[in-house]
């Protein structure tokens, strides 16, 4: 009995000299081989299915190029790697391209919806004046760019503490500024 190999590499030498029947069913046995690889690698329904037939295509169009002499299966894996990494290259690049419209948007979202005429600079001598820590918190959050984070970390506080402390001027800054 024929090797696995041995049948799909006479199945082809034999569709390539012009048998229909053989390169179908070379075509047949190639998915059949292909398959599982592809199973593992990919988990959305269909998906599959819908590569497997690119690569069908791919082997189809590249047939001219196939060496009688050669195995076939490492031909047939070679076009299978490629026109897997394709499709997850298209694939996520779509994912980043998505997640950067929800970034944008977020973005967006996160602006405030009024604008008040007021700067960091503008008012920075009534911040000046705010109680215990308040002042270096707005100045690092505002002047300086940090997060709260980023400023619990420098002045040994909780970041919790730092956004209560922010909140509470800004608070007190609304009262004065407004009135």
């Amino acid at each position: 009995m024929e090797s696995h190999d041995g049948l799909l590499e006479n199945l082809m030498r034999q569709g390539l000299a012009g048998d229909r029947r053989a390169y179908a069913a070379a075509l047949e046995q190639t998915a059949r081989l292909l398959r599982p690889y592809l199973a593992k690698r990919l988990s959305r329904p269909g998906e599959v299915e819908d590569v497997l037939q690119e690569i069908l295509l791919s082997i189809h169009k590249a047939r001219h190029t196939y060496d009688g002499k050669r195995p076939y299966a490492p031909w047939a894996f070679a076009i299978a790697r490629f026109r897997l990494r394709d499709h997850l290259r298209g694939l996520y690049a779509d994912r980043l391209r998505r997640a950067s419209d929800l970034s944008a948007a977020e973005n967006i979202s996160a602006a405030p919806v009024t604008e008040s005429g007021f700067s960091y600079e503008s008012i920075k001598e009534e911040i000046r004046r705010l109680p215990g820590k308040q002042p270096t918190i707005l100045h690092l959050m505002h002047g300086e760019g940090y997060t709260a984070r980023e400023v619990a970390e420098k002045i040994g506080m909780k970041e919790s503490a730092v956004k209560v402390a922010a909140h509470r001027a800004y608070k007190m800054l609304r009262k004065k500024l407004v009135e």
